[in-house]
């Protein structure tokens, strides 16, 4: 069960630096400011309503600027592959944003994706047949200002209308961008490595976002590709026979929509889906996050290792997906400062078997539960294991019905509820299956053996030294170090056995971490 999503902040009064810094960015969750750009100049003098085209026109008409031409229309995807970058005059963009805004006054209908808009001069001028249709071009993340590519700056004179939010005045910017469309246009799901606040100058824009958390649900690009920060999951129609775990994003987003003279900050990682209305003109501002700017390099392959190894732990516990009756709340990167395991070899395990165990009939103090879990334990041992490997288990066997032997191939069960074995254990309490081992040890040794050293799955090892994790914290260290001697006294090679368990556990953890690196990162790793 992934985590509940972080909700989304409403904010009427628009905050001071200091509250901003403090207050809303370290937390990593959006949040919306009403009336934030009231005040800008762009706001009353970029309105398609009020004259705004010609104004923008007279400004920086005669500018170049490199628009985003795409066939996906009114979907415009960030993958180089599904879209030019078209250089075209600003006055010719706002030509034709002119003539959508006089047809909707007039009340027309929308043209369709075949009709041309766009003035014949700039057909003519262009050999790509795409271009006569005006709804596949878009106006996206056109540099107004940006500190680290000054020479790409296409539109530097829009600056003096507007102001920089006095909430990010400490703020170290990386870039200032206008965003403009004249048909509705939608952006491919992604998310951005800079934080991001988005401002509504003219129109609205609708925003689905997903916390970075359920990337596993959006499918991010291969990390390696050149839209590795984007969804290859078109979510209008998400396949989901190619894409089935896209179907539980549906319970991580949230939709809020800006209307002209709001702002919404996006963190870094927030995956978002925009879609913008007709002739919608909108402003972003970028800035590194205070993590990524204030890491020092020679950290980052610690933190990338730790990273991984948190993810993994928490895909390991997804794969169990059951909530063990005893087991802590924790995760189980929290329990182990050096993410050992528990073998139950803190003691010679080579020493003889104590009189204390040897007391008493086993069978009789178990509970009917652990009674019929022995049983079940004993048929499958007897079921799949090779009659050979059983040869010498005692007569105390015969009275459990057993059927032909046959060969069962265990060693690529990673899930819970694959393997029969592990959920035996897993339902049991720790002490419990510890008198249940106690009899087996007694009663069933060379059935023990077999299912220790041939029905171990790499769940099943996971599972296994979980519960003996979970044993040690209700039993005394006396009692414990008896139960270990009795347990690995049974084998001819004690030390095989615990290879087995360390081998089916590093296994399993393979498998999670391959989980993460496809989940996360859209990587396969064979």
């Amino acid at each position: 069960m992934e985590e509940e999503s972080p909700r989304i902040a409403i904010f009427d009064a628009i905050p001071s630096a200091e509250e901003f810094t403090s207050q809303i960015e370290p937390k990593n969750v959006p949040a919306v400011f009403h009336g934030c750009v009231n005040h800008w100049k762009a706001f009353s003098k970029w309105n398609p309503s009020t004259g705004g085209l010609d104004y923008l026109q007279g400004l920086a008409g005669s500018s170049t600027v490199e628009v985003m031409l795409s066939k996906s229309a009114p979907v415009f995807y960030g993958d180089i592959r599904s879209h030019e970058r078209v250089q075209l005059p600003l006055s010719t963009f706002i030509r034709y944003c002119k003539d959508v805004f006089l047809q909707s006054r007039e009340g027309h209908a929308p043209c369709s994706s075949t009709e041309t808009l766009l003035p014949t001069s700039f057909e003519t001028e262009h050999d790509d047949p795409l271009v006569g249709d005006i709804r596949q071009i878009y106006l996206a993340q056109v540099p107004i200002m940006n500190i680290e590519k000054e020479e790409r700056v296409q539109l530097g004179s829009l600056i003096e209308d507007i102001q920089t939010p006095l909430f990010l005045e400490t703020k170290t910017l990386v870039s200032i961008n206008l965003w403009m469309n004249g048909a509705q246009a939608r952006s491919s799901t992604h998310y951005d490595p800079h934080h991001n606040l988005l401002c509504v100058v003219s129109g609205n824009k609708q925003v689905n976002l997903w916390p970075p958390s359920s990337s596993p649900f959006l499918y991010p690009m291969p990390l390696y590709g050149e839209a590795s920060n984007h969804s290859a999951v078109p979510m209008d129609e998400p396949d989901i026979s190619l894409h089935p775990r896209a179907e539980h994003s549906k319970k991580y987003v949230q939709r809020v929509i800006l209307y002209a003279g709001d702002a919404l900050f996006i963190p870094e990682g927030w995956f978002h889906q925009v879609d913008s209305e007709s002739l919608t003109v909108a402003v972003n501002f970028w800035w590194r996050s205070e993590m990524i700017s204030g890491m020092s390099e020679h950290m980052d392959s610690y933190y990338l290792r730790r990273i991984l190894k948190r993810l993994t732990d928490k895909e390991m516990n997804r794969m169990l997906s059951k909530t063990s009756p005893c087991a802590s709340n924790k995760p189980s990167y929290e329990q182990s400062d050096d993410y050992g395991c528990n073998l139950g070899a803190k003691s010679n395990i080579n020493i003889s078997v104590g009189n204390k165990l040897n007391d008493g009939n086993m069978l009789h103090d178990l509970e009917p539960s652990a009674l019929r879990s022995l049983h079940e334990l004993v048929s499958l041992v007897h079921d799949r294991v090779n009659a050979a490997d059983l040869s010498n288990a005692v007569d105390s066997t015969s009275d459990m019905e057993k059927t032909g032997p046959k060969k069962t191939v265990i060693s690529e069960l990673y899930y819970l509820e694959d393997d029969p074995v592990a959920n035996i254990f897993w339902a049991l309490e720790p002490l419990n299956l510890q008198k249940l081992f106690l009899a087996m040890v007694h009663h069933f040794p060379r059935t023990l053996e077999g299912l220790i050293l041939h029905l171990i799955s790499p769940v099943g090892a996971e599972v296994l030294t979980r519960k003996f994790d979970e044993m040690d914290h209700v039993t005394k260290e006396e009692d414990r170090n008896e139960f270990y001697r009795a347990f690995y006294g049974v084998f001819d090679d004690q030390f095989a056995v615990m290879d087995t368990l360390l081998n089916g556990k590093e296994s399993f953890s393979c498998q999670a971490f391959k989980n993460v690196m496809d989940r996360f990162l859209g990587v396969k790793v064979q």
